[in-house]
């Protein structure tokens, strides 16, 4: 089978198509065949190894985390998958080196994989996987709020997006209108502002503005429930000045940041302010299968879609190409980027 792997750290150029032999599934695995794969930033900061020196081997890895495909094979004791039946995986590339997306075939357990629903494409499967689950961790986090999303789980919630033409944004756009949330999105362009609000955000502002945190409040008097937020070292002024009493900060990245979030103790400790810092690898499976089963039913329900129309325009490369996909989410391109692996019949 054709898989791309990488052998050290570095840039896309580390990235090689190759052939590989397609593993056995054992107890409790399935062998899925990937029909489409998805970039996330995650996948490339990791190929770049992050804080590892650049260059240093590591052992032949298989890059990307998410993607969906068809159940080829399955391995003992395995209930609830067959052959034929349309999946979507859930961090499969935290599994083992060599259980990521980027090729036609890979070996997951069980529990890295949820059926998609009928109706739903490879796109979707692929594309919103980190996204979705991120996103959906971040709407329900908050102490007051729901443990789990559905409709009418929001209801009379207001929830503040930030970045909200992001990936990771654009599902929680999605997300939280499915679950009745009123939504504020911020966005840094005229374009991406057109996106948010093709993804659902019914209120839409643009940064930098010194008076972003008094527009957000003409739209949310009684402040925010929630803060989905990508750039929390920059705008952790901007959460003492929208946030509800109570309310939550849900901080997955720290774009444009230094490392370091630095807090205006008086006001976040009078507003009884929560920050959760998320991320889905340390998460729990617990949360990670709530976060699936939420995000399927999302997907069963028409609420999670990709396309320009729906906010997420999509960039597409074949398997050949993963190392320009790569660079392509690396150089920060809006929307979507997905690799086109196997034919989906």
């Amino acid at each position: 089978m054709k898989a791309v792997v990488y052998r050290r750290h570095g840039g896309p150029e580390v990235l090689t198509l190759t052939e590989r032999p397609a593993a056995d599934p054992g107890p409790g695995e399935v062998r899925v065949r990937i029909v489409v794969s998805a970039v996330n930033p995650t996948d490339w900061k990791a190929r770049s190894g992050l804080r590892a020196e650049p260059g240093a081997e590591v052992p032949e890895t298989v890059p990307n985390q998410d993607g969906a495909g068809v159940v080829d094979a399955v391995g003992p004791d395995v209930t609830g998958f067959a052959p034929g039946d349309r999946v979507w995986t859930v961090i499969a590339g935290a599994y083992g080196p060599l259980s990521g997306t980027a090729q036609e075939y890979t070996v997951l357990p069980a529990a890295k994989l949820v059926r998609l629903p009928d109706g739903t494409g490879f796109d979707e499967g692929a594309g919103f996987g980190v996204p979705a689950l991120t996103a959906h961790r971040a709407l329900t986090v908050a102490e007051d709020g729901p443990s789990r999303l559905a409709p009418g789980a929001l209801d009379g919630r207001t929830v503040l997006v930030s970045g909200g033409a992001g990936a990771v944004g654009n599902a929680a756009i999605q997300l939280a209108r499915w679950a009745g949330a009123t939504v504020v999105a911020t966005v840094s362009s005229d374009e991406k502002a057109a996106l948010a609000r093709a993804a659902g955000a019914q209120h839409v502002v643009r940064y930098p503005d010194p008076e972003l945190g008094a527009r957000i409040r003409e739209v949310a008097p009684d402040g925010v429930d929630v803060v989905v937020e990508v750039a929390a070292g920059v705008n952790a002024k901007l959460h003492t000045e929208v946030l509800r009493p109570r309310g939550t900060v849900a901080a997955y990245g720290d774009d444009r940041g230094t490392g370091t979030v630095a807090l205006d103790f008086g006001p976040a400790l009078w507003l009884n302010a929560r920050y959760q810092f998320l991320v889905l690898y340390t998460v729990g499976e617990d949360k990670l299968r709530a976060g699936a089963e939420d995000v399927t039913a999302a997907f069963a329900d028409g609420a999670l879609r990709l396309g320009e129309d729906h906010g997420v325009p999509v960039h597409r490369f074949s398997l050949a190409e993963t190392a320009k996909a790569h660079a392509a989410s690396e150089e920060g391109i809006t929307g979507k980027v997905l690799i086109d692996v196997s034919p989906a019949g």
